[in-house]
């Protein structure tokens, strides 16, 4: 691939998913950039910063620094808010420690006691977090009616654990056979609540089939074993059955505050700095005046970071607003924002999918502050599939024709108009509307879903009605309350049955976890394999061809593939591994092949690729098709989770629930299914997602993009804006409808979409 990019304009690059753009943008340029700075940093303090390989580029010339703004797709922890992610709240404690009114003999602190993050500044009781989870007697025992054999602790494990507990409780002298509520007072509550972990010997029931030794058995109180499992376990199943049993209020302590009392004391311009930091950035603002020299910089500094944030619509959130409650979009134009502030000149900024959840309204401010930083002095990088950045691009370079090993090919790379001449591009089919929307009937529904009243972030008591058996789109800005109104659809709601909700969190954590792993076709792989004469020869059952477990996998790199080499002064490097060269299996493994491919090469095949070559195994075909059918045909089958994008990661979800057997009515939730999915790619999965629901089933998307709104056969607009001037029910009705609402934000650009015909 050769290709020139102008600097100094704003360049975007587009293709269909998986076409290759993103290894261009990301993968070339940036990681060639960031390469040549790191030649110049003094080998000790590279080795503690974490660098990306270099690139297989013959040579890039003209390149300036760059800076990348990648979507991190990572789930941000509680502790994590709009102050740290702008790094407001370092300015903030920084105020307070030099600039705020102490008690009269109060030490001076220092910035980290403003934290809730450090152990200078967290309230010693809830460890900064703000909520205390407790429990009680109602919680752990729901029917006291029953005895503690016969399962009255319901917050006690099941299976042999629990069983071992009862024994235990049964050998230190307790009766276990009483109704619970006969039990004395301080018998309940010592069975409930103690500290204490005596251990004794238990002489289990003697079963006629089988010996039972005695053992030393250890007692754990009810609420010792919820809190030990909500703290320390791994498995969301168990964390979530903890939780049932607990309840979470404001610290006692702190007040919710979550800082130590010492900070508390200090205050500026009357206020604590957890006041200031609860208040919309806004009315923050026009809080900061300074008194004293000091103050004058520091407020002066702190106004100057927040109005970027409100120029991007954003001055109604609060500082202290946790990072897990933000939407992508909002999330997304906080760290835009951050690099506004920074006032850097002459580097490239390489960006990911800057539109990505935002709403039409909020991209017209995006593309301003995309001509800010152009108008700065820089050079814009754009990755990019929404169709209004594309057109308000300089330059553009389309990459493809298709997906995966049929892509990776400039198609063009000049200014937007001339792509109307390039007849393979999938982007030009769509920028200058070559062709009609899809015809569909209009649907009848065949009931409605009644939810609410809703009182939870910026909703109150909003309630709202979807119907069955139809295609609804929930829309509104960023931060108007869509996803918290979906999430408030639940299987207990009347007439929902199955519930389905296909999120884009990624599929796996680690690189053993992948496409063949997740959709269950590795099951069916391995079965394969196993069946071949050469492994029945040699007794090789399905778990040889695992390379999870010890047998058939290479023990050097234990299935990995691949070996990290530590190179000291430069960044540790991943090599194939010397003994498989990245096959993951030992040699033995390898020799057994099905149709002249071993297992190493299966896995290497694209999901187009294995269809063919499975395709009179039925078991793969259902799973192969369904991967086709949401557009996912350039994946490989063992294409680590961790390489894959949310959006891939969502479609490969929904493939998994396309290939079960439906019986009965589903109710499928999508939180904006098109992230990060060229027009092209969207055809694709809206075809699937109106099968679904001409098959019985219903299906309700937050979405942004306009033409599957237009496409509905419902829209529930929220709004008027995000945060505190949002969380209501602006419009609800069919698209022709709510296009003609006034006060709706989304109601202009939905008048500009052409209806499918119908």
């Amino acid at each position: 691939m050769d290709v020139d990019v102008p600097r100094d304009v704003v360049a975007v690059f587009t293709g269909v998913s998986g076409s290759g753009k993103s290894s261009l943008a990301f993968g070339t340029i940036y990681a060639e950039a960031q390469r040549r700075y790191f030649e110049s940093v003094a080998p000790y303090a590279r080795r503690l910063i974490h660098q990306v390989g270099a690139p297989k580029v013959g040579e890039i010339s003209g390149l300036p620094p760059a800076v990348s703004l990648q979507q991190r797709r990572a789930a941000p922890t509680s502790r994590s808010s709009v102050g740290t992610v702008t790094n407001l709240s370092n300015s903030l404690r920084m105020l307070f420690s030099r600039a705020g009114t102490y008690p009269p003999g109060a030490e001076r602190l220092d910035s980290d006691a403003f934290s809730p993050n450090t152990a200078a500044g967290a309230c010693p009781e809830c460890h900064g977090l703000g909520r205390v989870h407790r429990t009680d007697e109602e919680l752990l025992v729901p029917d006291p009616g029953l005895s503690v054999r016969e399962g009255a602790i319901a917050a006690w494990p099941g299976a042999w654990q629990g069983k071992n507990l009862r024994d235990v409780l049964d050998a230190l002298g307790y009766d276990v056979d009483r109704p619970w509520r006969e039990l004395p007072a301080e018998q309940r509550e010592w069975i409930l609540f103690t500290d204490e972990q005596p251990v004794v010997t238990v002489h289990p029931v003697r079963d006629a089939d089988r010996i039972q030794r005695p053992y030393q058995g250890t007692y754990m109180s009810a609420r010792r074993y919820v809190m030990k499992t909500f703290s320390d376990s791994r498995s969301p199943a168990l964390r979530a059955k903890a939780e049932s049993f607990l309840t979470s209020a404001p610290c006692p302590a702190c007040g919710g505050s979550r800082l130590r009392p010492e900070a508390l004391a200090v205050t500026f311009a009357g206020r604590t700095i957890a006041e200031l930091a609860a208040l919309p950035l806004t009315e923050l603002a026009g809080l900061l005046v300074g008194g004293s020299e000091t103050a004058r910089v520091l407020t002066e500094d702190l106004r100057s970071r927040i109005a970027p944030v409100v120029e991007l619509g954003l001055g109604y959130l609060g500082l202290d607003r946790a990072t897990p409650t933000l939407s992508a979009g909002e999330l997304q134009r906080l760290r835009l924002a951050t690099q506004l502030r920074s006032g850097l000149f002459g580097v490239v900024y390489v960006l990911d999918e800057p539109s990505a959840g935002l709403h039409p309204a909020d991209t017209e401010a995006l593309l301003t502050v995309l001509a800010r930083l152009k108008a700065a002095g820089n050079s814009v990088f754009v990755v990019e599939h929404h169709l209004d950045v594309v057109r308000g691009a300089d330059w553009l370079v389309d990459v493809g024709p298709r997906a995966g090993e049929h892509g990776g090919r400039v198609l063009h790379s000049g200014p937007v108009a001339e792509l109307a001449a390039v007849d393979e591009s999938a982007t030009a089919r769509f920028l200058f509307r070559r062709s009609p929307g899809p015809v569909r009937r209009v649907r009848t529904p065949r009931g409605w879903l009644n939810v609410g009243p809703v009182t939870r972030h910026n909703l109150r008591g909003v309630t709202a009605e979807f119907p069955f058996g139809a295609f609804t789109a929930v829309t509104g800005v960023s931060g108007s309350g869509k996803s918290t109104l979906i999430g408030a659809i639940t299987e207990e709601l009347p007439g929902v049955g199955r519930l389905v909700s296909v999120d884009q969190k990624p599929i796996g954590r680690t690189p053993r976890s992948n496409l063949a792993t997740y959709t269950g076709l590795f099951d069916v792989v391995r079965k394969v394999f196993a069946a071949t004469d050469a492994a029945r020869e040699r007794g090789y059952g399905v778990g040889r061809f695992s390379f999870n477990v010890p047998g058939g996998r290479c023990e050097t790199c234990q299935g990995e593939g691949f070996v990290s080499v530590e190179l000291l002064f430069l960044p540790s490097t991943y090599a194939p591994c010397p003994d498989c060269g990245g096959a993951r299996y030992n040699p033995e493994t390898l020799d057994v092949t099905y149709r002249e491919r071993n297992i190493a090469e299966v896995l290497d095949l694209t999901v187009e690729g294995a269809a063919e070559f499975f395709a009179d195994i039925p078991a793969a075909v259902r799973s192969l098709g369904t991967l086709l059918d949401v557009g996912l045909g350039y994946l490989r089958l063992g294409q680590p989770a961790t390489e894959l994008s949310g959006g891939e990661a969502q479609r490969i979800k929904l493939a998994g629930e396309l290939q079960r057997g439906r019986r009965g009515h589903t109710l499928y939730l999508l939180d904006e299914p098109t992230t990060g999915l060229h027009p092209a790619d969207v055809e694709v999965l809206m075809r699937q997602l109106h099968g679904l629901v001409d098959a019985g089933h219903t299906v309700v998307v937050v979405e942004h993009d306009m033409s599957v709104v237009a496409g509905a056969d419902w829209v529930v607009d929220l709004g008027p804006g995000g945060g505190d001037a949002g969380g209501r029910i602006v419009a609800a009705g069919p698209p022709a409808e709510v296009a003609r609402a006034a006060g709706s934000a989304t109601a202009p650009y939905l008048a500009r979409e052409p209806a499918p015909s119908r």
